[in-house]
C-alpha cells in the first residue's frame, strides 16, 4: 500500500518521465482522434491507471465487509455494503474506458491491481458491524481523497472531462462515506 503522499508524489514523477516516453517512442497507445495533446492524454492515461487500481480495489473491499461482517447491525450492514460494492461497479468501468478513450490500454487484473494500488490493505480478521465499518470507511476516505487530488490533476492538464467524470465518482465516494459513517457515529 502507498501512502497518499507517495501516491501523488509518485504521479507527479511519472508525469516528468512522460517526455521521455513519448520521444523514445514507447507509449503503449493507439491511434486516436481525440483532439486532447498526446502528452496530456498520455499523463492522465498514467494517472488513471492507479485509479483503476484503487476502484477495483475499493470494490473488493466493499464485498468482503459485504461477506464477512457479523453481529447485532448485521443485516443493515452486510445490505448496505453489497449495495456500495455495486454502486463502486460503475468506477473503474468509467475509469478504464477514459483510458481507452485516450488510446490507452487499462490495466486492471488482479496483479496489476495488487501492485498498483494505494489503498490501505484491508485486514482479513475483522467480524464486528464497527471493525468492518472503521476499516472500510478509513478505504472510501482515502479512495475519496485519490480522487480529488486525481480531479485537480485533470484540471491542471485542461482536460474537463475527465475532471467531470471523477467528480462524479467523488460525490458517489462522498454519500457512501456519509452512510457507513453514520452506522460509527451513532455508537460514539
Amino acid at each position: 500500500m502507498k501512502s497518499l503522499k507517495s501516491a501523488v508524489m509518485e504521479s507527479y514523477r511519472d508525469s516528468k518521465k512522460i517526455e521521455v516516453i513519448i520521444q523514445e517512442g514507447k507509449s503503449k497507445t493507439y491511434s486516436t482522434k481525440n483532439t486532447l495533446g498526446e502528452k496530456v492524454r498520455i499523463q492522465m492515461e498514467n494517472i488513471l491507471q492507479d485509479r483503476l487500481a484503487d476502484s477495483i480495489d475499493l470494490q473488493t473491499q466493499a464485498k468482503q465487509a459485504h461477506w464477512n461482517v457479523k453481529g447485532p447491525s448485521f443485516i443493515a450492514l452486510h445490505e448496505l455494503f453489497d449495495k456500495i460494492a455495486e454502486e463502486s461497479e460503475e468506477y473503474p468501468d468509467l475509469i478504464a474506458e477514459r483510458i481507452v478513450q485516450f488510446g490507452g490500454v487499462a490495466e486492471g487484473t488482479i496483479q496489476v491491481v495488487a501492485n498498483r494500488s494505494s489503498l490501505p490493505e484491508y485486514p482479513l480478521v475483522l467480524t464486528t458491524g464497527q471493525e468492518h465499518v472503521e476499516a472500510f470507511s478509513h478505504a472510501l476516505a482515502v479512495y475519496g481523497e485519490l480522487v480529488r487530488v486525481t480531479i485537480k490533476q485533470a484540471a491542471e492538464l485542461d482536460d474537463p472531462a475527465t475532471a467531470d467524470i471523477l467528480t462524479q465518482i467523488s460525490r458517489s465516494v462522498d454519500k457512501n462515506l456519509w452512510f457507513i459513517e453514520a452506522h460509527h457515529q451513532a455508537e460514539k
